[in-house]
């Protein structure tokens, strides 16, 4: 189901998709992003995990960790910019990894947004908004 599926069934209007090994990260992002009317999460744990619901489901926007066991956010990164179904969805990393090698390397693989941990809840809501805002126009996205 789409987002606009969902939106035009009453639930949620945006489907984020959270792609991270820490459960307390995923929880925290989760919380963060919560904030956001409309936004549903559903996490995955790593990679392979996040491709596998990515098949089941379809999301509007992807955040992934980069450092995961099985398959790491920028391996994950390159499989999705190369899905059809997904070549234009917005990504956000948030990762450990703050070098500037690391940054680009991650922006040449796809990703339209890269934090650095630790991150700040309001950093995050911010970047997710304006992303989705930018991907749909003007959408109905406010903090809850």
């Amino acid at each position: 189901m789409t987002g606009q599926d969902a939106k035009r069934q009453g639930t949620a209007s945006i489907l984020a998709l959270v792609v991270e090994d820490s459960p307390t990260m995923r929880q925290l992002l989760g919380f963060a992003l919560r904030r956001i009317k409309g936004l549903r999460v559903v996490e995955a744990d790593d990679g392979v995990d996040g491709l596998k619901k990515m098949a089941e489901e379809r999301f509007d926007i992807l955040i992934t960790d980069i450092n995961m066991p099985v398959m790491d956010g920028l391996k994950l990164v390159g499989l999705v910019r190369k899905d059809e179904r997904y070549k234009n969805i917005p990504i956000v990393i948030i990762t450990t990894e703050g070098a500037a090698e690391d940054r680009q390397r991650a922006m040449n693989l796809g990703a339209n947004a890269y934090i650095t941990k630790p991150i700040q809840a309001p950093q995050v809501v911010a970047c997710v908004r304006e992303l989705l805002e930018a991907r749909s126009g003007r959408l109905d996205i406010e903090e809850t």
